[in-house]
């Protein structure tokens, strides 16, 4: 540890308390797919979905974190591993104030998703993999990323000229190619509300 640095984690509330003031179970929610899969979209219907519940969430995704603390990275591995390392890092200090954080990031290899995973901890990290095909989210490409990557003005490109590799257990395998939304958010409150319902047994 830096000499220089004086931790004075034992003197702020710690995350249980404050768990019990807000009456949840922090946990990271980790969306994973390819641009364009829907990730951002399903992520914002369950925060709405679970903010009427009652839950105090917040979102993390590429546009509001690669415009701000992440704005000095491009997309060679390198910088992908430093972005998700530092969403992670975040991440951590969210739940650590008893929030529930929904992530919605392409995070395509298995080596990044498992470095955010032992950054937030295995018991706190919900992978959801929106499962979309390559093929239905080129035709979506709401930002023409896709057909640029295509010509080659766009390099690393997840799905073109980066891989991407599929979560092989994740908490929740999305199928959104034609999707219900409202059906696919509710299945989603299914499996995710039992893990940050307050109950005092797991916390006291």
């Amino acid at each position: 540890m830096n000499d220089e640095i004086y931790p004075v984690f034992d003197k702020i509330k710690d995350r249980k308390e404050k768990e019990i003031y807000l009456k949840q179970q922090a946990k990271v929610i980790w969306f994973t797919g390819l641009s364009g899969s829907g990730k951002t979209t399903l992520a914002s219907m369950l925060e709405k979905r679970l903010f009427e519940l009652n839950y105090f969430c917040q979102i993390l995704d590429g546009d509001n974190v690669r415009s701000g603390i992440n704005r000095n990275l491009k997309f060679t591995e390198e910088d992908r591993m430093e972005n998700i390392r530092r969403i992670a890092e975040v991440s951590k200090l969210f739940m650590n104030c008893g929030i529930i954080l929904i992530c919605a990031f392409i995070s395509p290899t298995k080596e990044i998703r498992q470095m955010a995973r032992s950054i937030i901890g295995e018991d706190d990290f919900l992978e959801v993999f929106v499962n979309t095909p390559l093929d239905v989210c080129e035709k979506r490409d709401p930002k023409g990323l896709y057909k640029k990557a295509r010509n080659g003005e766009i390099k690393n490109f997840t799905g073109i000229s980066s891989p991407f590799e599929a979560p092989e257990t994740p908490f929740a395998d999305v199928k959104n190619a034609n999707p219900d939304l409202n059906e696919t958010v509710r299945e989603l409150l299914i499996k995710v509300i039992p893990e940050i319902t307050f109950d005092p047994s797991k916390i006291l």
